[in-house]
C-alpha cells in the first residue's frame, strides 16, 4: 500500500519576494519534528535457494530380494539424501536509520505529494509511483510421481499369504510369469496374440508397467520434494573477505551458518569503487540543508561459491552503505516549475527528474 503525503512543504513558490524552500535537517531519535520524517535504504541481499529432498522407503519383501529374483543390491533401510539446484540473488531496500531525514513544513507553500515505502524510505516526490516488487517467500512442493501402486498389482494369492516370505515368493513367480508372457509375445508364440501392431504395443506395455509395480515392493521407491528456502543477508564487509552464508547437508538440507553439521557456502563481497569523485568546488562545499537528500551507490562485486570453490552466483550489484548521500538543491522547487523526482527503493539514487514549466 503506497503510503502518500500530502500537504508537504516543498518551497515550490515564492511568496512575498521570498523564495520559500524546503528545510531538511538530519532526524534525531525523540525530537519533535513538525513534517515527515524520511530514510534513505540499506541495500541487502534476497537469496532464493532451491533444493530437493529425495526420501528412499524399502521395498516390502526388500529382505527377499536376492533369494527370489536375484536383486543383491535391494536397500533395506529408509534413507534421505538433499541437493541444492540452484541459487538466485536479488537486491532490496530497507529504511537505514542512520540515514533518516525530516522535511519540515513551512507556511504559505503548497502541498506536494511524497511517496514513501512501507518502512518510510523515499520513493518519490511530487508524484506516485508503485511499490517495490514483493520477494520470494519460503515454500515447500512434492514433484509429482510417476511411481505405481504396486498394491493394485498384487494378485488375490499374494494378498491372501499368511507371512511376508510367502507373499514375496508368489510375487517374484507373478514377476516370471509376466516376463515370460512377454518373451512369447515378442517371438509371436503366445497363446492370444493381438489382431495388429497397436494391440500388440499395448499388451507389452500392460505387462511392462505390472512387472515395474511389482519389482517396486523388491527394490524400493523413492519421493521427490521440492524446497525453496529464502535468506535475507545483510553486507557490512566489502573487503574481499570470504564469509559463510549458509550451510548445507546432503542429510538435512539447508542449515544456519553456524550449524557445523552442514559444509559452508560462502559469500565474497568486494567494493569495485565505482563511486564518482565528490564535489570538492567552493559552491558544493557548502552544501544547503534546505533540500533532499539522496544517495550515489558503488558497486560491489558478489559471488558465491560452494565447498569445493566454485562458484555458483556472481555479479556486480550498487550498494547504497558504500556510497555517499549527495543533496539536491531547493531551487529545483521553485515557482517556475513543476518538478518530479523518483529514487531508486533499493540504492536510493536517482531514477530520474522531471521538471514541467508553471503555466
Amino acid at each position: 500500500m503506497k503510503k502518500s503525503i500530502a500537504a508537504l512543504t516543498l518551497a515550490l513558490f515564492c511568496t512575498h519576494n521570498l523564495c520559500a524552500q524546503t528545510e531538511v535537517t538530519e532526524f534525531h531519535p525523540g525530537s519533535t519534528v513538525d513534517g515527515v520524517t524520511y530514510f534513505l535504504p540499506q541495500t541487502r541481499l534476497h537469496l532464493t535457494i532451491e533444493a530437493t529432498r529425495t526420501t528412499f522407503t524399502p521395498g516390502e519383501y526388500a529382505p527377499y530380494a536376492e533369494h527370489f529374483l536375484r536383486i543383491n543390491d535391494a536397500e533395506l533401510k529408509q534413507r534421505e539424501h538433499w541437493e541444492l539446484k540452484s541459487i538466485a540473488v536479488v537486491p532490496f531496500g530497507v529504511a537505514d536509520p542512520n540515514r533518516a531525514y525530516s522535511i519540515h513544513l513551512k507556511q504559505r507553500t503548497s502541498a506536494p505529494l511524497v511517496t514513501l515505502t512501507a518502512d518510510g524510505c523515499l520513493l518519490s516526490i511530487n508524484a506516485e509511483t508503485d511499490q517495490p516488487a514483493p520477494l520470494s517467500q519460503p515454500s515447500t512442493s512434492t514433484l509429482p510421481s510417476t511411481q505405481i501402486n504396486a498394491n493394485d498389482y498384487k494378485t488375490p494369492e499374494i494378498l491372501a499369504a499368511t507371512n511376508p516370505y510367502k507373499a514375496a515368493e508368489l510375487t517374484a513367480g507373478e514377476i516370471y510369469d509376466i516376463r515370460e508372457n512377454r518373451a512369447l509375445l515378442n517371438k509371436g508364440q503366445a497363446d492370444f496374440m493381438p489382431k495388429d501392431g497397436e494391440q500388440l504395443k499395448l499388451m507389452l506395455q500392460n505387462l511392462t508397467t505390472s512387472e515395474e509395480a511389482l519389482l517396486q515392493l523388491f527394490r524400493g521407491t523413492s519421493t521427490t520434494t521440492e524446497y525453496r528456502y529464502v535468506i535475507d543477508f545483510t553486507p557490512s564487509d566489502f573487503a574481499g573477505n570470504q564469509q559463510v552464508l549458509f550451510r548445507f547437508s546432503s542429510q538435512y538440507g539447508l542449515t544456519p551458518a553456524d550449524d557445523m553439521s552442514g559444509e559452508p557456502y560462502y559469500i565474497t563481497l568486494t567494493d569495485e569503487k565505482t563511486l564518482p569523485a565528490e564535489d570538492m568546488s567552493p559552491k558544493a562545499i557548502k552544501k544547503p540543508t534546505d533540500d533532499i537528500r539522496y544517495c550515489v551507490a558503488s558497486d560491489a562485486s558478489v559471488n558465491i561459491t560452494d565447498p569445493n570453490g566454485n562458484s555458483l552466483y556472481t555479479s556486480t550489484l550498487p550498494f547504497a552503505q558504500i556510497g555517499r548521500v549527495e543533496h539536491l538543491g531547493g531551487d529545483l522547487f521553485n515557482k517556475k516549475y513543476s518538478t518530479r523526482v523518483f529514487l531508486n527503493p533499493t540504492t536510493g539514487s536517482l531514477l530520474r527528474i522531471e521538471a514541467d514549466p508553471v503555466k
